[in-house]
């Protein structure tokens, strides 16, 4: 038992470390760092899209059976980031975006990869309890999974008005989440039915409606035919990556 733990803790921080990719782009000036933010954000909208579609709900029906409850659950997911956004009152912002004051995407991302971080930690804990093997296997494609999500994630923070520096701030201590997680599952994960599978279609409908409600809007900003192709290709980037990773689960 002292072994699961000390696997799965330590799996666990090396998966949180990924959301440090960041730091490489802080070396870049910031008008650089604009010119390429819409695309990070356009690779963010096909990763978020991708691992919902391909990857947490998939899971879901697979474990919770094909029937109305994966999709009652992520319409659940959708219902309440929209009334977390309604509730705090940061859509429809006039303000312009700043350090002082980001936009609601920023929240609503690191809500939404707090809640996947957390998944990922009681996926990886659970998986360490059925042997050494597979729990290593299982962080191995959690690494994988993460490093292109984060690398979107830091570029919507960006684009939610933070310094690159509390993007990765932000972006690390969201994903300690996974540490949550990882106890959960370890702790009483085996005592209650079905546990992190019922969170994943939620999770899954909160990414549809981050890439959908939030983000998407936000390439719309600039409509000059190069840039919009450009936002195609990395949409279509992200959703590639998404789709190429289920050939190593």
């Amino acid at each position: 038992m002292v072994q699961v733990w000390l696997y799965s803790l330590s799996s666990v921080a090396v998966v949180s470390l990924i959301s440090l990719v960041g730091i490489l782009t802080l070396a870049m000036r910031r008008e650089v760092l604009k010119k390429i933010l819409l695309f990070l954000v356009s690779f963010a909208v096909g990763g978020l899209f991708g691992d919902a579609f391909f990857h947490l709900l998939p899971e879901a029906f697979e474990h919770l059976g094909i029937n109305l409850q994966v999709p009652l659950l992520v319409m659940l997911g959708i219902l309440v980031f929209f009334v977390l956004e309604k509730f705090l009152r940061w859509r429809h912002c006039h303000i312009l975006t700043s350090d002082e004051h980001p936009h609601p995407v920023v929240t609503m991302n690191l809500i939404g990869d707090a809640i996947h971080n957390l998944i990922d930690g009681m996926i990886i804990g659970a998986s360490y309890g059925v042997s050494i093997a597979i729990g290593i296997t299982t962080t191995l494609a959690v690494i994988l999974h993460e490093i292109p999500q984060e690398i979107g994630d830091f570029g919507i923070l960006i684009h939610g008005g933070l310094s690159p520096r509390k993007a990765v701030l932000y972006n690390f201590l969201s994903a300690l989440s996974a540490f949550v997680g990882v106890l959960l599952s370890l702790i009483i994960g085996p005592f209650i039915g079905n546990y992190s599978m019922v969170l994943l279609p939620i999770t899954a409908g909160g990414f549809i409606y981050i890439a959908g409600s939030d983000l998407i809007p936000e390439l719309h900003h600039d409509v000059k035919i190069s840039v919009s192709l450009l936002q195609f290709i990395f949409i279509l980037l992200g959703i590639a990556v998404m789709a190429i990773l289920l050939m190593i689960e």
